[in-house]
């Protein structure tokens, strides 16, 4: 329920309560009168034998509380009478209002945001020998693997460097043990966390295989600016085993519930999705993709590239000794969208997270 509803019917109440103990005042001036008219007609009142009955206006019996309290009455019987029904309409709406409440509270809203991280149920073929080779300690000697929990997940990320950084979403690798990156040819890395940024839901990872030798390239560049309203974008990821291609339009400059931090586009993504790469048709990279509304599959939502930049820069000062060599040749441009997407696909990773029993 909404807070102008919750506040509307705790008014309500409020004067309820108010009605009733204005109800409760007239009953104790009622019963004061009622003491106070005993208390005036003693037994002495009673006429003697045989002498004579003097008439007596009952007026004058009468205090004067209820004197007060029968002119009260004379002008103000319909205005109590409309009060009472009103408190008593009142109480039955509360009533139903309160019922109406307990019931929508009952049902879960399906308004609200939704992660794309993608819950793995069924292990793959090679899981035995993953486990064994992501459990093991690189030191050449080998070593008996440590339990892995059969339940992981996986999103999407891409290349941020040619020397082997990657970006992804926060969530994705939240309570990771060990990640594992794959790509489009089955090649599998081992990774690392370097940052994360929960607020931005951003994560950087960093490939940590001795024999890993970059991955060549990138095709793409990062946008600085604001992309336009309106403007035709498109991203690819991993919902499923196979790449995932989806296209839309970028539909506000702002993320659920406003934050400006955010996109939000007009492409149906589904768990698995998140962290991928969001791209205009020019072949820069906009944002990366971080979830959608639970109730509009296409209504979907990115980080925006100029707070990945930002955090970039950030880590580059802090770590002067390996810094980030960003790509600045977009080789994308004027491409038709089928060539880009050849280009790119070779950039863009599966994430599995991997977690200890």
């Amino acid at each position: 329920m909404r807070y102008a509803d919750f506040d509307e019917l705790t008014g309500t109440l409020r004067a309820v309560g108010q009605r009733r103990a204005l109800r409760q005042q007239l009953r104790d001036l009622h019963a004061e009168m009622l003491a106070e008219t005993s208390a005036q007609q003693p037994a002495a009142d009673a006429p003697a034998p045989g002498a004579l009955r003097a008439t007596v206006n009952p007026l004058l019996r009468i205090s004067r509380t209820e004197r007060v309290l029968r002119d009260f009455w004379s002008g103000h019987r319909a205005t109590v009478g409309v009060a009472a029904s009103v408190a008593v309409l009142a109480v039955f709406g509360s009533l139903l209002g309160l019922e109406a409440w307990r019931t929508f509270s009952a049902k879960p809203s399906t308004y609200g945001y939704t992660m794309l991280r993608l819950e793995l149920k069924q292990l793959q073929k090679n899981q035995r020998a993953l486990s064994r080779s992501l459990n093991q300690v690189d030191t050449g000697k080998g070593g008996a693997p440590a339990p892995v929990n059969n339940g992981k997940f996986s999103g999407t990320g891409f290349a941020l460097t040619a020397d082997g950084y990657l970006v992804t979403s926060y969530h994705v690798i939240q309570g990771a043990d060990s990640l594992l990156i794959e790509g489009r040819d089955q090649q599998h890395y081992h990774a690392e966390t370097v940052y994360a940024d929960r607020a931005h839901d951003l994560a950087i990872l960093r490939i940590k295989d001795r024999d890993f030798n970059g991955f060549g390239r990138l095709p793409y560049t990062f946008k600085a600016g604001q992309a336009d309203l309106g403007e035709r974008v498109y991203t690819l990821g991993y919902p499923r085993e196979d790449m995932v291609y989806g296209d839309g339009a970028l539909s506000a400059r702002s993320g659920f519930g406003g934050d400006t931090a955010f996109y939000q586009v007009s492409i149906p993504v589904n768990p698995g999705n998140s962290g991928g790469p969001l791209l205009d048709e020019h072949g820069n990279l906009i944002g990366v993709v971080s979830g959608r509304q639970s109730d509009a599959q296409s209504a979907a939502f990115a980080t925006k590239s100029s707070l990945l930049l930002r955090l970039v820069d950030s880590l580059a000062k802090k770590q002067p000794a390996a810094p980030y060599h960003l790509p600045h040749t977009n080789r994308l441009v004027g491409t038709p969208r089928p060539q880009q997407i050849k280009k790119l696909q070779d950039f863009v990773f599966v994430v599995k997270v991997f977690e200890k029993d």
